[in-house]
């Protein structure tokens, strides 16, 4: 692992398999009575959000309070910030109070790269989203929940996505998920199809490492995933279609349409979703749609990315297994006596 998380190209293959790994022993925490691990007591894990968000500030939170770390929570609004202090003032005051990793989400691409290179801050760099540039931990997320489905929780352990099939569908144009699942999934040997109206395929799409294709209906037959993206109106300054009833009819997922999918693949999307626009009602809450697991899988890869970054590999610190192992032959009282150290 490297020091930060800003990009889902920075990850080679041995990378992502460990982070996918790690991910399913962080997993079982959620099933004891008691979900904690002592990993990362005395850490600071700063959230640093300068973009609304509910599930991603969330997940980070919950992973990073799940490993015993103090976490600061840090909103644009309210702060300093909106009364016009720099990313970089806001980072020295971060550095100043110790922070160990900072998670960071932006709305112009390439603010984790500058704060995880300026010097500024000592500590780990996660990006949470910058602007429509990439969303590393999200495209993780998927990538574990794929796995998981696909090839299964335990047997899927090392393996990768090789050979399998991908359908991404939506405003690819505005998508960091997008582009980051496209680096991460064709790093685990999946191959990966966009969908979009040529107006939402972005310029110099042909050098990234996946096929194109304008037809919903041409690919659902071969897929093995199909991913649908929220159509994001907050990013556009045009008129991208026609109508939101063409846009529908052309590119949503229906249930007619996930009658053609085959019978093992399954439906996600990173949400928010808008029901009734790129998915409805029926396949959203559908056995085959993944929404509810992709969050809970969210907190444990990011318990993961927080473990490797900030030195959980080190032969100095105990495995995750070894502390769920250790964890698992003690009393319940005894489980909450350490916890309130």
């Amino acid at each position: 692992m490297k020091r930060h998380l800003i990009s889902a190209a920075d990850l080679t293959r041995d990378d992502a398999v460990l982070i996918l790994d790690t991910a399913e022993e962080m997993a079982r925490v959620a099933d004891r009575p008691i979900k904690k691990l002592p990993t990362l007591r005395g850490r600071t894990v700063v959230n640093l959000f300068f973009e609304d968000s509910t599930r991603t500030r969330i997940s980070f939170e919950a992973a990073a309070k799940r490993l015993s770390a103090d976490v600061i929570n840090f909103s644009a609004k309210g702060s300093s910030v909106s009364k016009g202090e720099s990313l970089k003032d806001t980072a020295l005051t971060l550095e100043a109070m110790g922070a160990d990793a900072v998670v960071i989400r932006h709305g112009a691409s390439g603010a984790p790269y500058r704060l995880a290179t300026s010097g500024w801050i000592d500590g780990a760099v996660v990006n949470a989203g910058d602007g429509t540039h990439e969303h590393p931990t999200q495209a993780l997320l998927d990538a574990f929940t794929m796995r998981r489905r696909l090839v299964g929780a335990d047997t899927g352990l090392g393996k990768d996505l090789d050979g399998r099939r991908i359908t991404i569908v939506g405003d690819i144009l505005h998508s960091r998920v997008a582009r980051s699942n496209v680096h991460l999934l064709n790093t685990l040997g999946a191959h990966v199809t966009l969908v979009a109206p040529p107006t939402l395929v972005p310029v110099g799409v042909e050098q990234w490492p996946c096929d194109v294709s304008y037809s919903l209906d041409d690919v659902l037959h071969r897929s093995d995933a199909v991913m649908m993206l929220r159509v994001q109106r907050e990013r556009m300054n045009a008129a991208y279609f026609p109508t939101e009833r063409e846009y529908s009819r052309r590119y949503g997922l229906d249930a007619e349409r996930m009658a053609r999918m085959p019978e093992h693949a399954v439906v996600m999307h990173p949400g928010p979703m808008v029901r009734g626009m790129e998915i409805t009602a029926e396949v959203a809450d559908s056995d085959r749609c993944t929404v509810v697991e992709q969050v809970a899988n969210g907190v444990s890869i990011r318990m993961a990315v927080l473990y490797l970054l900030l030195g959980g590999y080190e032969s100095a610190h105990p495995s995750p297994a070894a502390t769920l192992d250790r964890s698992a032959t003690r009393t319940p009282s005894a489980a909450r006596t350490e916890e309130n150290k």
